[in-house]
């Protein structure tokens, strides 16, 4: 994809950020206001969207939501890499999706609930209070949705695609199995520190107080071993696909190499090498060629001459 798009699809990402916590700094300025059926009305929610979450402790739902929130944000920057084609309707979408989820993620950061102010009501009915980031999610479902539908068959296309879950099964689990330990003992280091950070701060406020220390430092094991799950498994998932850029050019060249050497190639054109957009070793389709026109010249060199070529004298 090109610089340009890329800047495109990143900007968006940061003008929707910006755009809800500029609405946010004004609703809490703004008494309650009644337009037409729109109603304008402060509200902390201390749930996540819509106020889902709303009962779990405040601690574990602030950290695992935070959290959360910026875990997204790396899945989103993955996705963004791995799209094999430009698809602008659905980048666009995942950068409204995000952004939106990160402007409800800076409030609970920042305040630990997230400003909602926006609300209608129609025959009767009020609906729930939302803020700009809500709404900008649902355009960003829309959009995704629209896209998976109108051009999904860009995406999996029927030719060009390596259909082969592994490629090269034993150095592609060994990549993905490294790659998770080292992801697990750069996670244990920062749970150590930020569990005894946490367990002594505790310690200092409250003192001995194990009920309230064991209140807040359950939570956070719990919250940071479903994390860890979770980070494991996206770990894996990334580690086999890269694992899969770097094994396919390999697995598509030893193919190549046969066939260049097939009988059945023999008396016939060979077909041109390619390497699939977005693997690596692209150098690999220099050397195939190279390959081949050396190959082709002994070939030649050395076939019998026809019958009726007349002879040298």
């Amino acid at each position: 994809m090109k610089k340009r798009n890329w800047f495109k699809i990143i900007t968006v990402l940061f003008l929707v950020v910006i755009f809800d916590q500029y609405t946010k700094i004004w609703a809490q300025s703004k008494p309650e206001t009644w337009v037409g059926p729109l109603h304008l009305v402060l509200v902390h929610n201390h749930g996540a969207m819509l106020g889902l979450f709303s009962d779990l402790t405040a601690f574990l739902r602030v950290v695992t939501l935070s959290t959360s929130g910026f875990f997204i944000l790396s899945i989103y920057f993955f996705i963004q890499y791995i799209i094999p084609i430009p698809i602008l309707k659905l980048r666009y979408g995942l950068s409204l999706l995000v952004g939106g989820i990160i402007g409800n993620v800076l409030d609970r950061i920042y305040y630990g609930y997230v400003i909602d102010f926006v609300s209608f009501e129609f025959f009767g009915q009020h609906t729930p209070v939302w803020n700009i980031a809500d709404m900008i999610q649902w355009l960003g479902y829309f959009l995704l949705t629209y896209s998976i539908l109108k051009e999904g068959h860009l995406l999996w296309p029927d030719k060009n695609s390596r259909t082969r879950f592994w490629v090269n099964e034993a150095f592609q689990i060994k990549f993905s199995a490294l790659f998770v330990a080292i992801g697990l003992m750069l996670t244990m280091i920062s749970f150590v520190f930020s569990y005894t950070y946490l367990k002594l701060s505790l310690s200092e406020i409250v003192g001995t107080n194990n009920l309230v220390i064991t209140k807040y430092t359950s939570s956070f094991v719990f919250s940071f071993c479903i994390l860890l799950i979770v980070f494991s498994l996206t770990l894996f998932v990334v580690a086999r696909r890269i694992s899969h850029h770097i094994a396919g050019p390999v697995f598509a060249f030893e193919r190549y190499l046969a066939d260049l050497l097939d009988e059945k190639y023999e008396n016939k054109p060979m077909y041109k090498f390619k390497i699939r957009a977005g693997d690596d070793f692209r150098h690999l389709e220099k050397s195939a060629e190279d390959l081949k026109q050396k190959i082709e010249a002994i070939q030649n060199k050395f076939k019998p001459k026809a019958e009726n070529d007349p002879p040298k004298v």
